[in-house]
């Protein structure tokens, strides 16, 4: 199965229709008679032309679609090197954009404390604050990009083991408890004492401190935020959600992109990387789950997603 799934499209459909030739050409062999019930030698020159051409047929027809395939996986593999080499492009100056922002006022704000030797120390200690809480967000930044790239260029490396997920957000909920309380939040946990999957710890985490800190920095003040999960068949189904002011329909379909903000001023100034969702999205998808996002203004948010067990 390992090696099917390896194989490209083209090769799998070449494959496929040769098989179908081949038991076309071992049936004719055994019965070239429909109503023949046994084996028999063939007893006219009529039928072993007819073999005969049959195999040249299915050669001919074999050399064709091996071209083909070789064509298709040609225009697949070049469409999707230039989608890449577009996302890649579109990448590198998103990148560029949000790390002009922090580095440009680090450098504002020790170039104003080292060009000021008489500046106050309430003043210098106000900029050293906001150096600092830039140099966090840069950090923010890095560390996001950072795992992006884990996943999409180093997923074969990523080690899997036996998790609670119960545990893991029971450690996000008592980090983020001083963000709620500060925001006059409540976040109920209606998950399982127990929720074992085999998946990546750190990804795990990042999937739901993620989506915490997404309600957080957006539903607003003393908003609720509500955890669930089911237990399906080969997965769990989780649900969070929140009552707050939700996002408008025509923003749902691009929240997992990269980069994507519905405000862009509004998010820088509460912190967000524009990555967090795209990382949720792309930890589900290696844990072989989907996700989804449901809204309406003014009625919250809620995020609907699977982890295989």
């Amino acid at each position: 199965m390992k090696r099917l799934r390896k194989l490209s499209e083209g090769r799998k459909m070449f494959f496929s229709v040769m098989a179908i030739f081949f038991v076309y050409a071992i049936i004719f062999i055994l019965f070239e008679d429909y109503d023949r019930l046994y084996l028999q030698p063939f007893e006219e020159s009529s039928d072993w032309h007819l073999l005969i051409f049959s195999l040249v047929v299915m050669a001919g027809l074999g050399w064709l679609l091996h071209r083909y395939s070789h064509r298709m996986d040609e225009r697949i593999h070049q469409e999707q090197a230039e989608k890449q080499t577009v996302m890649r492009r579109e990448l590198t100056q998103n990148i560029s954009h949000e790390l002009k922002t922090p580095v440009a006022s680090i450098l504002g704000y020790t170039e104003t404390i080292l060009n000021n030797p008489s500046m106050s120390d309430e003043t210098k200690q106000q900029f050293i604050h906001r150096t600092h809480a830039q140099a966090e967000r840069l950090t923010s930044l890095l560390q996001d990009i950072s795992t992006l790239n884990r996943m999409d260029y180093a997923a074969d490396v990523l080690s899997f083991e036996r998790t609670d997920v119960a545990a893991i957000v029971a450690e996000i909920i008592a980090e983020t408890e001083p963000a709620l309380e500060e925001k006059q939040m409540t976040l109920h946990n209606y998950l399982p004492e127990s929720i074992i999957v085999q998946g990546n710890p750190s990804l795990l985490y990042s999937i739901f401190r993620n989506l915490i800190d997404n309600a957080i920095h957006y539903a607003g003040n003393g908003t609720t935020v509500n955890l669930s999960a089911t237990q399906e068949f080969h997965h769990w189904h989780f649900t969070l959600s929140d009552n707050g002011q939700g996002i408008p329909a025509e923003h749902l379909p691009r929240i997992f992109e990269r980069f994507y903000r519905i405000d862009k001023g509004r998010s820088r100034s509460l912190g967000g990387t524009g990555l967090g969702l795209a990382i949720v999205k792309n930890a589900v998808l290696l844990h072989g789950g989907t996700i989804s996002a449901h809204s309406s203004e003014g009625k919250g948010l809620q995020f609907d997603f699977t982890l295989k067990k």
